[in-house]
């Protein structure tokens, strides 16, 4: 199977061949690494890894050879994309990265829109949570990239990623690179300087663009997956390979391509800027994107999920190999920020029945309408999207309204047969930092995790398992994430450096484990901040550092 976008000579300056590690003998390394690089495949669920594990032959092959823990757990209940970045490599869960959703409402912002995007500077004029300056103002910790840099100004620090937030939140406030797609070409910051690498890849994808795409060969593994499902309109998913109209980058977006433009982009940038070959230990984060734009158009469990994972296989591997050519001593870790749900109209063909879509009298906007007229008040009373998650309070509201308006909201979502649960944020702020297996955590543990005064709402409403916030799939997205159920929270999480002794560890870890593991790796002291996550030793099987 053809990979769908390779590492064209125009972006990446050494030929690709072999996609496993040299044949060649190696030794258990005690250096610390001189390259770190730490990919994210967005919503890549512990659930689709062991589905596709044994299938793979590149990249992933070459990862279950390491540390394998396949029972990673984004272990917040906001199991979003910017909340998910922003743990991999701070090491800390959202209620302290202050990242708690990839929108929050905030009705003190100056401007008409309250909605507020995780990577954007709200204050800049005339713009939107919609059309924003890429920002990291919200970001309230310090990454590892931004701690290692910190000890030795000598490092460098870069980020590319398929979305500005997933770039942002793993880079960090100080970055020598970061680079994200911005539905045209890859940018970044106003006034950087763009390099040569990044101008070539810009000229490969806008010509990979232009060309139709013919559909992608259907591997066998993926023929049982290839059936078209009807969602409703005439509109069907499952049976997609991929095909492209000239011209199209909302296509080009949810495709394996668009993962191939990704991984050519950090592969060129190893190579121009010479990652790894100076004095100190360098760091390049990747976000491969593509596996959450398809999962959001096509379900999890289609032909096109299983053709895009079996794509990335094969470009990873490719990615690697480039790695190897550099001679550079590197170590990879591969995670994912969410996992994610299928499409309920597939599930319920699956056999499982309680799947369904969620109703829009549970938007804020509706409730709140209802709510208001009960109550003889004039003013919207509540806001937000249609909840997993927060639901927030008019600020003008009298302390007496504000008590009444609270109360009525708890009772209509509660006795909403698709809500799970509704805390306040009493009840969120009395509940201790979760401890233990996350696995073990109550839902209002989970909600704690990722609340944050100030940015969350004052009621969090979880609806249950396997009903979808998306009530028409008609008009857009056909499945999401962000629950509070493992389905949405266990993500794989993969280490590997040659030489070292591979074993896989089925307990639970978290993210927020990775970046206090890699910086036991090469003696970074972790000064204040402390970490939420715990070090591994990966040299003794995945147990706690001494």
């Amino acid at each position: 199977m053809a990979i769908a976008l390779s590492l064209p000579a125009a972006m990446v300056t050494t030929p690709v061949a072999a996609q496993q590690a040299p044949a060649s003998a190696a030794t258990t390394p005690t250096a610390p690494p001189k390259l770190i690089v730490v990919i994210s495949v967005d919503q890549f669920s512990a659930d689709l890894f062991a589905e596709y594990r044994a299938s793979f032959t590149g990249g992933f092959a070459r990862l279950q050879k390491g540390a394998v823990f396949p029972s990673g757990y984004q272990s917040h209940a906001a199991t979003e994309t910017c909340p998910g970045h922003s743990t991999i490599l701070t090491g800390f869960r959202p209620e302290h990265t202050g990242i708690i959703a990839n929108n929050w409402t905030d009705l003190g912002v100056a401007r008409a829109d309250k909605q507020v995007y995780c990577a954007e500077d709200e204050t800049v004029p005339g713009s939107t949570s919609a059309n924003y300056t890429v920002s990291d103002k919200h970001l309230l910790v310090p990454t590892l990239g931004e701690r290692m840099k910190a000890a030795n100004p000598k490092v460098r620090v870069v980020s590319v990623a398929g979305k500005d937030r997933a770039a942002v939140m793993m880079g960090g406030h100080t970055v020598d690179e970061l680079w994200w797609w911005n539905g045209k070409a890859m940018v970044s910051y106003a006034g950087r300087a763009t390099p040569p690498v990044v101008a070539r890849a810009n000229a490969a994808i806008a010509q990979r663009i232009a060309a139709p795409q013919a559909a992608l060969e259907v591997p066998a593994i993926c023929q049982p997956h290839d059936r078209a499902i009807p969602i409703g309109a005439g509109k069907t998913v499952g049976a997609g390979h991929f095909a492209r109209d000239a011209g199209s980058t909302a296509a080009f977006r949810a495709s394996p391509a668009f993962d191939g433009a990704i991984v050519a982009l950090a592969a060129g940038l190893v190579q121009d800027m010479k990652l790894g070959m100076g004095s100190t230990t360098d760091i390049i984060d990747v976000g491969a994107s593509a596996t959450d734009y398809i999962g959001h158009t096509y379900g999890t469990e289609g032909a096109e999920m299983c053709i895009q994972l079996q794509q990335l296989d094969a470009t990873l591997g490719s990615f690697f190999a480039v790695l190897d050519s550099t001679g550079v001593d590197y170590e990879l870790v591969l995670t994912a920020d969410h996992g994610g749900n299928d499409i309920p109209e597939r599930e319920v063909d699956a056999g499982l029945p309680d799947a369904q879509r969620a109703k829009v009298a549970l938007a804020p906007a509706v409730a709140g309408k209802e709510i208001a007229a009960k109550l003889g008040i004039a003013t919207p009373v509540l806001f937000g999207d249609i909840p997993n998650g927060d639901v927030y309070l008019a600020r003008d509201l009298t302390t007496a309204q504000r008590k009444a308006v609270q109360a009525a909201a708890v009772a209509y979502y509660k006795a909403n047969a698709q809500v799970a649960e509704v805390f306040t944020q009493a009840q969120i702020l009395a509940t201790p930092t979760p401890k233990g297996p996350p696995e073990t955590w109550t839902m209002l543990q989970r909600a704690c995790a990722s609340y944050k005064t100030g940015r969350s709402g004052e009621l969090i409403v979880f609806l249950k398992p396997r009903v979808t916030p998306i009530p028409d799939p008609t008009k857009g997205y056909v499945a999401t994430h962000g629950s509070p159920y493992d389905y949405d929270r266990r993500v794989p999480i993969l280490f590997w450096r040659k030489g070292m002794t591979g074993f896989e560890h089925t307990g639970s870890i978290e993210t927020v484990d990775i970046a206090p593991t890699l910086a036991h790796q090469f003696g970074l002291p972790i000064a204040a901040p402390k970490m939420d996550g715990k070090c591994l030793d990966l040299s003794r099987g995945g147990v706690p550092c001494k």
